[in-house]
Protein backbone atom coordinates (compact mmCIF):
# COMPACT_ATOMS: atom_id res chain seq x y z
CA UNK A 1 0.00 0.00 0.00
CA UNK A 2 1.28 3.71 -1.00
CA UNK A 3 1.60 5.81 1.74
CA UNK A 4 -0.20 9.55 1.90
CA UNK A 5 1.71 11.86 0.16
CA UNK A 6 4.38 9.54 -1.60
CA UNK A 7 5.56 12.49 -4.32
CA UNK A 8 6.32 14.69 -1.81
CA UNK A 9 7.89 12.21 0.53
CA UNK A 10 10.02 10.95 -2.61
CA UNK A 11 10.71 14.77 -3.76
CA UNK A 12 12.03 15.69 -0.33
CA UNK A 13 14.37 12.63 -0.41
CA UNK A 14 15.56 13.21 -4.08
CA UNK A 15 16.38 16.47 -2.97
CA UNK A 16 18.19 15.20 0.56
CA UNK A 17 15.87 17.77 2.42
CA UNK A 18 14.31 16.35 6.16
CA UNK A 19 10.55 16.96 7.24
CA UNK A 20 12.34 18.73 10.50
CA UNK A 21 13.91 21.33 7.43
CA UNK A 22 10.58 21.47 6.03
CA UNK A 23 8.57 21.78 9.65
CA UNK A 24 11.17 24.21 10.78
CA UNK A 25 10.87 26.88 7.66
CA UNK A 26 7.11 26.33 7.74
CA UNK A 27 7.37 27.72 11.44
CA UNK A 28 5.59 24.43 12.78
CA UNK A 29 7.11 21.51 15.06
CA UNK A 30 7.99 18.23 13.56
CA UNK A 31 5.49 16.41 14.95
CA UNK A 32 3.05 18.40 13.22
CA UNK A 33 4.92 17.85 9.55
CA UNK A 34 4.68 14.65 10.49
CA UNK A 35 0.94 14.46 11.63
CA UNK A 36 -0.10 16.18 8.22
CA UNK A 37 2.11 13.57 5.85
CA UNK A 38 -0.02 10.74 7.26
CA UNK A 39 -3.08 11.98 5.04
CA UNK A 40 -3.37 13.63 1.45
CA UNK A 41 -2.23 16.89 1.75
CA UNK A 42 -5.07 20.12 -0.39
CA UNK A 43 -3.31 21.16 -3.06
CA UNK A 44 -2.41 24.27 -1.66
CA UNK A 45 -0.13 22.50 0.79
CA UNK A 46 1.28 20.51 -1.69
CA UNK A 47 2.50 23.10 -3.57
CA UNK A 48 4.02 24.86 -0.84
CA UNK A 49 5.77 22.02 0.86
CA UNK A 50 7.34 21.41 -2.20
CA UNK A 51 8.23 25.32 -2.81
CA UNK A 52 9.98 24.75 0.55
CA UNK A 53 11.60 21.70 0.12
CA UNK A 54 13.11 23.18 -3.26
CA UNK A 55 14.25 26.54 -1.12
CA UNK A 56 15.90 24.26 1.20
CA UNK A 57 17.56 22.01 -1.37
CA UNK A 58 18.90 25.06 -3.16
CA UNK A 59 20.29 26.83 0.41
CA UNK A 60 22.29 23.25 1.28
CA UNK A 61 23.78 23.29 -2.36
CA UNK A 62 24.60 26.75 -1.72
CA UNK A 63 26.44 26.59 1.64
CA UNK A 64 28.49 23.32 0.21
Amino acid sequence: MKKANQDIRDYAAKKGVYFWEIAMKLGVSEPTMTRWMRVELPEDKRREIEQVISEIAITKSLSQ
